[in-house]
């Protein structure tokens, strides 16, 4: 990970120069940060660039949190092999100096862009969304919460690629995902926090799907949704206030895709997309909407936005939230006619008692008080029975109409709804059946997959478990597909250049690209994958792949004057060796006269041929020479390839016959030899 290079750090920087574990050596300050500084640095044991987290010396000596949160991260980023996750390559202690070695992303971060492009279209955003849910997805199907979404901590590399880093702050899911450090304190950027984390600092999944979509709304917007003069007045708006709609500070936004953001801010968790492959899954929605040109959706809309929620009294201020932590079952509710208002038991806006002044006709009067009836009211005294009828009969009209009145008011705010019972977890005719026991019809919904819930069985519901539907209404059943997993296609024997198109289809991505001489299979021709085809693998998950080169090409070593048997031994170990005899008057007999191909490349079992040397060619002096005629005898000679030269013998007359030759006759000469006829 890493920004541009802080010019502003100098050679006071004690790490700059620094070689770390004698492997890492640092050579610039990137950025610094509460916790640590990144530096750009060089592996010289790999000779690689590596960005390098160094964290401010004192941190590592109080309880080992701060030390733990850099193995956490380490740990955390070195489970998943995502290609829009940064990779964390090493960590260490160098001497009480505890760092990361991380990969180099040369570019800038989601807060330049939001400073840079924001307001911006909503293709442009949710195509900046889409890797970071992507990654998200990893990481949550590897059982890993970020818990620190935020724009700095997104890189986009000045090719183009989207990497999430900083898992300082993540967890395991199966383990207390508490976001606090000792002594209770939030750690995290309050803009981004979800309000289960501000109000008992536990988190899962859908804790990153919020930060997710506050990023949304802000690259939509170029401003954050909660804003406040302190970050605990921050943290309360998250609790207390919704996202507003983004389309309110961009009016041209389509309805959908506010509902996108609401749905992904929802104040209720269980109104959130499980995790962020849920939340990319509604995200692909919107883009095909956006695609189609559509300025509003009203089904989709609806199908997103999430129900209308409970909130809190206007007049509650933040210092009445203490410590920003409420106990979630230390709540009452009362119903008004547009929103449902829930307030905090123990605090005293609910312990306060409005006793309205006792009626003037309630309070004996200065005049009348203590002083006994007059005759006239004596006289009177007779009718009283008749007014205490009426006056009863008024009291049970009174009460049947505060009845009807309390029997319709429970009608309408609670009597007409059910409960929603808890089925996630069953399969689905036991979760048909527990809502046809109630009253309520069954549908379902889109299947997402799962790596905790058996295929089949239900992993979610809307209206979720415990909440309210009126009486005889739907609850959409989401059921799982199970772990999502792809089937590695068949590779071997394909073009090479169609590989990443072919995984990219089934939901892979392409790894290492080795290649190979391969004698059988053409170039460019993929001889295997790793993993091999039929492996079902978590999406996003790279496959590795060798290609083929071809056939090898082997160098011709040229043999020619060296001895046949050499050559044919060393040349036959790859290729395929034809040769042949000849005569020859300089070369030796058994050494090679010439060799076809004797330089260049071949490939194994072409084809080399040799001529092998016989050496001088010999030929016999015929006999019967003597007393021949010089003209027949020539003839005989030159038709053996030799060459005649003629004398005169000592007893030369004239006659024109040889009388000796020399060589002799039977004598062996090498072929062109000059032979020598003295005639008498």
């Amino acid at each position: 990970m890493t920004l541009r290079a802080d010019s502003r750090a100098g050679a006071d920087d004690p790490v700059i120069g620094r070689l770390l574990d004698g492997r890492y050596r640092a050579t610039s300050r990137i950025a610094r940060g509460g916790m640590a500084t990144v530096y750009a640095g060089i592996d010289e044991r790999l000779d690689r660039t590596v960005a390098l987290k160094v964290m401010h010396p004192g941190l590592g000596d109080d309880d080992g949190e701060f030390a733990a949160r850099f193995v956490r991260e380490a740990r955390a980023a070195a489970r998943l092999s995502h290609p829009h996750v940064v990779n964390v390559f090493d960590q260490g202690d160098d001497n009480g100096t505890i760092y990361l070695a991380m990969e180099l992303v040369e570019g800038r971060t989601f807060r330049d862009v939001v400073h840079a492009e924001a307001p911006m279209p909503p293709t442009r955003a949710l195509a900046l969304l889409e890797p970071v849910l992507s990654a998200l997805a990893a990481a949550h199907r590897a059982g890993v919460v970020h818990r620190d979404v935020k724009p700095e901590n997104v890189l986009i590399a000045d090719d183009g690629r989207v990497k999430v880093a900083d898992f300082g702050l993540a967890r395991a899911v199966s383990t207390d995902t508490r976001h606090t450090a000792t002594g209770g304190v939030l750690i995290g950027t309050v803009s981004y926090l979800a309000p289960e984390l501000v109000v008992d600092g536990t988190s899962d999944a859908r804790a990153d799907v919020y930060a997710a979509g506050v990023l949304l709304y802000e690259l939509l917007t170029g401003t954050k949704p909660h804003q406040g003069e302190s970050p605990i007045q921050v943290a309360y708006k998250h609790v207390h206030c919704d996202v507003p709609a983004p389309s309110e500070v961009a009016p041209d936004l389509p309805d959908y895709v506010d509902a996108l953001v609401a749905r992904a801010t929802c104040r209720d968790r269980h109104q959130r997309p499980a995790d962020a492959a849920v939340l990319l899954h509604q995200m692909h929605r919107v883009r095909q909407a956006l695609d189609s040109g559509a300025d509003s959706d009203p089904e989709l809309a609806a199908d997103l936005r999430p129900r209308q929620i409970a909130v809190v009294p206007e007049d509650t201020q933040p210092e009445d939230f203490e410590g920003l932590v409420a106990p979630s079952d230390a709540v009452s509710s009362t119903s008004t006619s547009d929103h449902t208002t829930l307030l905090p038991t123990a605090t005293p806006a609910t312990s306060r008692r409005s006793a309205a002044p006792d009626r003037p006709s309630d309070r004996p009067s200065g005049r009348t008080a203590g002083r006994p009836p007059t005759p006239a009211r004596a006289a009177a005294a007779p009718s009283r029975p008749r007014r205490s009828r009426r006056g009863l009969v008024l009291l049970l009209i009174a009460l049947l109409v505060a009845s009807t009145a309390g029997l319709g008011a429970w009608w309408l705010g609670v009597g007409r709804y059910s409960t929603v019972p808890a089925v996630i977890g069953v399969d689905q005719a036991t979760a048909t059946e527990r809502l046809e026991a109630l009253g309520l019809t069954a549908a379902l919904g889109e299947p997402a997959y799962s790596e905790t819930v058996p295929p089949g069985d239900v992993i979610a519901s809307d209206p979720a478990g415990g909440q309210r539907v009126l009486s005889g209404g739907t609850v959409t059943l989401m059921l799982s597909l199970g772990p999502e997993r792809y089937l590695v296609p068949e590779m071997a024997g394909r073009p090479a250049e169609r590989a990443a198109t072919r995984l990219e289809n089934n939901n892979l991505v392409l790894g290492q690209v080795t290649e190979r001489h391969h004698e059988e299979i053409p170039a460019g021709t993929i001889i295997r994958s790793d993993p091999e085809a039929g492996t079902e693998l978590r999406p996003d998950s790279p496959v590795d792949i060798v290609v083929s080169l071809g056939r090898r090409p082997y160098d011709v070593r040229d043999f020619t004057g060296r001895p046949a048997s050499n050559a044919v031994e060393r040349l036959g170990q790859r290729f395929r060796v034809v040769t042949s005899e000849a005569h020859h008057d300089s070369v030796p007999e058994g050494r090679v006269i010439s060799q076809t191909p004797s330089d260049g490349t071949l490939f194994r079992g072409d084809e080399i041929r040799l001529v092998v040397s016989l050496g001088p060619e010999l030929v016999t002096i015929p006999r019967g020479l003597r007393g021949m005629g010089v003209a027949e005898a020539t003839a005989q000679l030159e038709a053996l390839g030799l060459v005649v030269d003629t004398a005169q013998s000592q007893i030369y007359l004239g006659l024109g016959y040889v009388a000796e030759a020399r060589p002799g006759s039977g004598t062996q000469v090498r072929k062109g030899s000059t032979v020598t006829l003295y005639l008498v």
